[in-house]
């Protein structure tokens, strides 16, 4: 069997995995956020953290309860990190310094798990279990509740109530992310995942000199790094380690892992407005673009220039031998095109235009099918721009799902869509202008500025990947690092709920002759074209200085 053959079977049973998974969970889903009934733990819970789960919020007291919960997750995750030296289950590490303990404990409160440490050199077990693997969870269950908030927008009519945070953060924790973690990493064990507490072992001589692996629980936290579309990793070399990642299998399975929530909240969004064709819509789109990317990868990394590369029969640079081409050109593309970050191939050895596509992925907002929740509510942002631009097209007051896209609506929509463009290009170019943030660049020219510009891509829209080669461990990269990912995961999550909470006051508007059909394939196409198209006219410039000029020189 040739390697492209292997990539598209692999790519056809990814895809028939999911199929099979999307209505049973999405419909769970939907039932989850929808019922009025607790759990007895969920009981517990709520008395602990002092909430009253039945009360209902306007978008303002939601958002307070989002950017509090937050604040606290860093704080505790920064205090312990601080305090690892001191802490059991260090494995004699010593605490993590300041900058690096601020830029890791927000990375992980805002679901992008930037990492600028070797991880299996850096956290002991206490800081890795009951900090980073806890924040896998919760990070993943604000992203959720998010998106359930604007969904409610769509669904309620005449009132500002969105639900109730505290109530959707508990169950997409307990109902979902929590069971779903629990039998993914049984079958991450059952496949040669390690779980453990172990402490540093030697595992041989080499050239030499002995090397020292460490365990640890890593398949409970490999489940939910996947699942949560966190990314991260215990080791430095992520899901490429075979520790995490021993096989092809577990390789597959992985990459399922990280699209079966995204995918599948389609499926609860369409229940929870009454239309399932809605869903489908939103779901046709996703695939649309994730199919073409994927596509795209591996045309990138299969046809090439030069002789080195024609005679491996693919660009293998980078790539682990055990997984092949086609299995990392998908996992690639849905590690990007989800907020997950996580790699089981070095990004910097792609082709040009193969790392242009990793890029790009992440421009794009990372909608498609996007990360636990801010996939969706990003998706939904991006189908209000698309029938504002459709509305005036025809000359009339455009509406989404019976609810009128009116001034403030637009607004909102524009001010979300461009807040992580201006983070990710004025941080880039000031980190060129500068004349010590260029010293951590490995590689000069394009690919140099790929270098930066990905890591600023990366850290705004919160996916955590890296491009590699930067030294991102210095006081500049963490500090602005971290001030990017707080302001590119809250900042959107303001305008989406502000938006949802206008649109839960409005008045329905019923459907006439004239109202768009956002269930067809014309809109599918419609808000596939205003996706690249913005996404084009944003960041082509910047992205025709890397990946576009290194593609074309080769």
């Amino acid at each position: 069997m040739g390697p492209v053959l292997a990539g598209v079977l692999q790519l056809l049973a990814l895809a028939g995995s999911l199929a099979l998974a999307y209505t049973p969970l999405g419909t769970y889903m939907a039932k989850v956020y929808s019922s009025d009934k607790h759990w007895r733990v969920e009981k517990w819970t709520y008395r602990a953290i002092g909430a009253d789960p039945d009360t209902q919020m306007t978008w303002t007291a939601y958002l307070r309860g989002v950017l509090a919960f937050s604040a606290v997750g860093v704080l505790f995750l920064y205090l312990l990190q601080r305090l690892q030296g001191v802490l059991p289950g260090s494995l004699g590490f010593d605490s993590v310094g300041p900058a690096q303990s601020f830029d890791t404990a927000v990375s992980f409160v805002t679901n992008t798990n930037w990492q600028s440490y070797y991880g299996e050199q850096t956290m002991g077990h206490v800081v890795q279990t009951a900090g980073l693997a806890v924040q896998n969870f919760v990070s993943a269950a604000v992203g959720i509740a998010v998106a359930v908030a604007l969904v409610r927008g769509f669904a309620r009519s005449r009132t500002g109530e969105l639900g109730n945070f505290w109530a959707d953060l508990v169950r997409g924790t307990l109902r979902i992310l929590v069971p779903g973690a629990a039998i993914a990493a049984i079958v991450l064990v059952a496949c040669g995942v390690i779980q453990n507490f172990s402490g540093i072992h030697e595992v041989g001589q080499f050239m030499g000199g002995s090397q020292q692996w460490n365990g640890g629980a890593v398949a409970s936290q490999e489940a939910i790094k996947e699942l949560g579309t966190n990314g991260g990793g215990y080791f430095n070399a992520n899901s490429a380690h075979p520790f995490e990642n021993p096989t092809p299998f577990t390789n597959l399975f992985e990459i399922f892992l990280i699209l079966v929530i995204p995918f599948s909240l389609t499926r609860t969004f369409g229940v929870m407005v009454g239309n399932v064709r809605q869903g489908y819509a939103i779901l046709a789109t996703m695939a649309a673009v994730w199919v073409g990317f994927v596509a795209l990868m591996m045309w990138t990394e299969f046809t090439h220039h030069g002789p080195a590369l024609q005679l491996a029969g693919g660009a293998y640079e980078g790539k682990e031998v055990r997984f092949g081409v086609g299995s990392s050109s998908i996992f690639a593309v849905s590690t990007t095109l989800t907020s997950t970050g996580a790699v089981n191939s070095f990004h910097s050895s792609f082709t040009g235009l193969g790392g242009g596509v990793t890029m790009l992925g992440m421009m794009l907002g990372e909608i498609a099918p996007g990360g636990t929740g801010s996939g969706l509510y990003g998706m939904l942002i991006m189908a209000v721009i698309a029938v504002f631009i459709a509305g005036l097209m025809v000359g009339r007051t455009p509406e989404y799902l019976g609810k009128k896209i009116g001034t403030r609506e637009i607004k909102l929509a524009a001010c979300y869509i461009l807040i992580t463009p201006a983070l990710v290009l004025v941080l880039t170019a000031i980190s060129m202008a500068l004349p010590t943030p260029p010293h951590s660049m490995l590689n000069s020219g394009a690919h140099g500025f790929s270098e930066v510009l990905y890591a600023f891509t990366s850290a705004a829209n919160n996916n955590g990947s890296a491009f590699a080669g930067l030294n991102a461990n210095t006081d500049w990269y963490n500090t602005m690092t971290g001030l990017a990912m707080l302001l590119g995961r809250f900042l959107p999550m303001i305008f989406v709920l502000a938006l949802a909470g206008s649109l839960a006051g409005q008045r329905p508007v019923p459907e006439t002759a004239g109202t768009l059909r956002t269930e067809k394939p014309l809109f599918t196409g419609l808000l596939v074209g205003a996706i690249l198209i913005i996404t084009g006219l944003t960041y082509f410039p910047a992205l025709a200085l890397g990946p576009l000029a290194e593609g074309l020189a080769a």
